[in-house]
């Protein structure tokens, strides 16, 4: 299976997830509205899954992966299971440990990172911290997830593990129509929300159980050991954990900021959903496929293969991105109009959410980059060198939001996170070319000027379609604004796809394969 064939099985695992996170929000939105019920409930939610997206998805599998990776290569299966069983062990002691002391000290926790402007309302604060205490044992349980796909993608089984978090989804959807259906009010709507979080962790834990044990894979529990590869892993870790999550202690920052302005949370919340779109997508499925390959390549000594990798994910990683930036830029009112404008939802809501969404789209290209180069130090477990570029685009990221704040409000707080990105793209760039780890081959220079120009050229058809057949329709009724929206899509994806072909910013022989295989 060739490179962009296992970003398109993962991406597709994780557009059916995006997907439905859309369907999931527009109920959000109908039944809760941007309220204070809504801002407790992202509030809390964010705060285990920054914890999830830090130490397991982050932190753990960035320095898991390669070692178990080696491991497999190395001694063979009953090496790799030996190595996983004590990790399993240790990490599932810390987890416990950690899930004891957040449930006891929460309201701490809420009133001081969580959310520390909620202090000036109780029923929110109070809401918030037992939204938190149901949800926080989704860390526990997302972790063992993230540890299992770490082995399934260890074992180029891509697919089932990206598919997984679809469940969350589902479930949510499933209690958000029940409430809606039922009348509930919106504190006990919330409330039933984060029962759903937790059910759905438990129900991804077992389909990676039996994904695993299907793939010829079992582990036992044992006693924890720190024996030299887990106090290895445990070493690599810690400047991971910085580096993994950087984009969440970001979004958390944001969120401790936002909490001064009501609505905020959700509101950036909301157009964060969008953004999320071609980023997890594209961002995922390079993340979650280029670390173990390039960790592959470089073991066997294999320079010219990493080379190769890196420059098919760059290119890869603009050709969608970049057009996907340009037209969440040139027309975000239509796109949050359609997809939340209604219930609770008001068309003040639609532009303040606009707003953010469009300032979150400049760095979509920096996200998903940073998927790019930060493998190529991982692979070669250099994991303090990302580290110290992430705490600079902290402090980058905090002194914009701070500034920034007071004049542009909640748009200050996405403005700032794209541009801490694109920081980090630079630092983690020059570095790989100042070692001679990575250099764009000619081809993928051409290629990524033809991207830049194919997506200014479909931006310009875009926004001339959208004040021709979007803005008129303005208060319009509902499937008039959608089929126009929809249209001014369509037509905006054919001209880039055609002008992307015609100047060779994709590759035409992968194309004809892809092509070819889709018929076979």
């Amino acid at each position: 299976m060739s490179l962009v064939a296992k970003f398109a099985s993962v991406g597709s695992a994780t557009m059916a997830s995006r997907v439905l996170g859309f369907a999931r929000e527009a109920l959000v939105a109908a039944a809760l509205g941007a309220g204070p019920v809504t801002d407790a409930f992202y509030a809390a939610f964010r705060f285990p899954n920054l914890f999830r997206r830090l130490f397991a998805e982050g932190a753990f599998n960035t320095a898991f992966i390669p070692l178990f990776s080696k491991e497999l290569e190395g001694g063979g299966m009953e090496a790799a299971r030996r190595f996983g069983e004590d990790v399993l062990a240790v990490l599932l002691t810390v987890l416990l440990a950690l899930s004891a002391l957040a449930m006891i000290f929460m309201p701490f926790l809420v009133g001081t990172v969580v959310a520390p402007g909620f202090s000036d309302s109780p029923e929110k604060f109070d809401l918030t911290v037992i939204m938190t205490r149901v949800m926080f044992p989704y860390l526990l349980f997302m972790s063992l997830v993230a540890m299992l796909s770490g082995v399934m993608n260890a074992m180029r089984r891509f697919f089932l593990a990206a598919l997984a978090p679809v469940l969350l989804n589902v479930i949510l959807i499933g209690v958000l129509g029940l409430a809606l259906s039922m009348g509930l009010s919106p504190r006990l709507t919330g409330l039933w929300l984060a029962w759903g979080v937790l059910a759905s962790g438990v129900g991804q834990l077992l389909i990676l159980v039996f994904a695993v044990r299907r793939a010829g894979f079992s582990l036992r529990l044992r006693a924890p050991r720190l024996t030299p590869a887990v106090r290895r892993l445990m070493v690599l870790m810690v400047p991971a954990l910085v580096t993994g999550g950087i984009m969440q202690v970001n979004l958390l920052i944001g969120q401790i900021i936002a909490s001064a302005q009501d609505k905020a949370i959700a509101l950036l919340n909301f157009a964060d959903r969008i953004n999320q779109l071609p980023l997890g997508v594209i961002g995922v499925a390079i993340g979650v496929v280029l670390l173990p390959e390039l960790a592959r390549a470089l073991k066997a000594g294999d320079l010219a293969e990493a080379r190769h990798l890196q420059n098919r994910s760059l290119e890869f990683a603009l050709g969608l991105t970049v057009p996907a930036a340009v037209g969440l830029m040139v027309m975000p009112a239509p796109i949050v109009s359609l997809l939340y404008e209604r219930g609770a939802f008001t068309a003040l809501d639609t532009q303040m959410t606009a707003a953010a969404l469009a300032a979150f789209a400049s760095g979509l290209p920096a996200y998903v980059l940073v998927k790019v180069f930060q493998p190529s130090f991982f692979a070669r477990e250099d994991m303090r060198t990302p580290m110290w570029f992430s705490l600079v685009t902290v402090v980058v990221n905090v002194v914009l939001s701070l500034a920034l704040f007071p004049v542009l409000g909640h748009v200050a707080i996405a403005f700032a996170t794209a541009l801490s990105s694109w920081v980090n793209v630079v630092l983690l760039a020059a570095t790989l070319w100042r070692r001679n780890h990575f250099r764009p081959s000619a081809v993928t220079i051409r290629r990524v000027a033809m991207v830049l120009l194919s997506s200014l050229a479909m931006g310009a058809v875009a926004y001339g379609l959208d004040q021709a057949l979007v803005v008129p329709l303005e208060g319009g009724g509902l499937p008039a604004r959608a089929a126009a929206v929809l249209l001014v899509i369509a037509v905006a994806a054919v001209v880039y796809f055609l002008l992307a072909v015609l100047t060779g910013a994709v590759d035409r022989t992968e194309l004809k394969r892809a092509i070819a295989r889709r018929r076979a």
